[in-house]
């Protein structure tokens, strides 16, 4: 069972910091889950935060130094990455012409110095596509709230897709739209296509297509979306009671079992089940509230709504 609190950023910080649970008030059971990226409670399943940014700010250098700690580095550069453009094996050549130990550098020395910095800089500009394109996907990354590990699989997706020429001729924003979105399917992370066309600026159309590719192309196999994480994302964002979520989890096992979710948007089926849910147990949600949750039009869940009424007799 989850549960979402209402809480705002200043209150959530001081939940997290303190480690102890609003809801079961044990200790040290707040935690971060790195594939859907919400801060959960250990114990009781409680949920502080969706979206959450679960990126580590703070590192040990090394065993020998474990008090002193270094942001986002391991103490000797950056951390190998195929979201960056170098994967973190680039050189840095300062343009200040003094050496490690703080030594004016020979004057027979500072010609090759300036040639060296000439050529370092010629060698990163063979990058610059992918500094361009994974500057972008770092942008997406912020707005979504998608982990490092869900980035790194889209990096590498779209790696792969650039080595096999799929991406020649297609927009470049569209295609890491649709890595994005084949990367959190991959990850069992929930997000949306219309939610990733709307934060990318894409046509939804244009992104499916780009999607369609890069899965027949690279054999990609795909697990199925988890529809009782859809009705927990849309609950929450709704502020349904746990005892009708209860219901609409239930009722959602049943309609899978029947096959009546075949083919059927798994966010507009979960906001036809959550409504159907508060419709037997007498909560007062509307068809907008939960069209608005889900991000979807009100006659999407009208016309589910319809097909489990006639299908499943559903009663008060």
């Amino acid at each position: 069972m989850v549960i979402s609190s209402d809480g705002n950023s200043s209150d959530l910080d001081s939940t997290v910091e303190s480690g102890i649970c609003p809801l079961c008030k044990q200790p040290n059971t707040i935690i971060a889950d790195p594939k859907s990226t919400d801060i959960v409670c250990s114990k009781c399943g409680m949920v502080l935060s969706d979206n959450a940014d679960t990126r580590l700010e703070w590192q040990a250098i090394d065993k020998d130094r474990m008090q002193a700690s270094t942001r986002t580095g391991t103490g000797t550069g950056p951390l190998l990455s195929l979201a960056r453009y170098n994967m973190g094996l680039s050189t840095s050549i300062g343009n200040k012409d003094i050496d490690a130990n703080e030594n004016q550098i020979k004057p027979t020395m500072l010609y090759t110095m300036r040639r060296l910095r000439t050529w370092d800089l010629r060698t990163q500009s063979n990058n610059y596509y992918f500094m361009v394109a994974l500057r972008q996907l770092d942008t997406l990354k912020d707005k979504l709230g998608l982990s490092d590990a869900i980035v790194e699989k889209a990096a590498y997706i779209f790696r792969k897709a650039h080595e096999k020429g799929i991406i020649r001729g297609r927009s470049t924003i569209a295609v890491l739209a649709a890595v994005v979105y084949i990367a959190c399917r991959q990850m069992d992370a929930p997000r949306t296509l219309d939610e990733i066309a709307l934060t990318s600026n894409i046509k939804r159309k244009l992104i499916s297509k780009c999607y369609r590719e890069l899965v027949f192309e690279l054999e990609l196999r795909l697990p199925a979306i988890d529809n009782k994480k859809c009705i927990v994302r849309v609950a929450n964002k709704a502020n349904i009671s746990e005892k009708t979520k209860y219901k609409a989890m239930n009722l959602m096992s049943e309609v899978v079992k029947r096959g009546i979710s075949t083919g059927k948007d798994p966010m507009g089926l979960a906001a036809a089940v959550l409504y159907a849910s508060c419709v037997m147990n007498g909560e007062q949600k509307s068809q907008v509230d939960l069209a608005n949750a889900a991000q979807i039009t009100q006659v999407t869940i009208r016309n589910r709504f319809k097909d489990l009424a006639n299908r499943l007799e559903l009663h008060n």
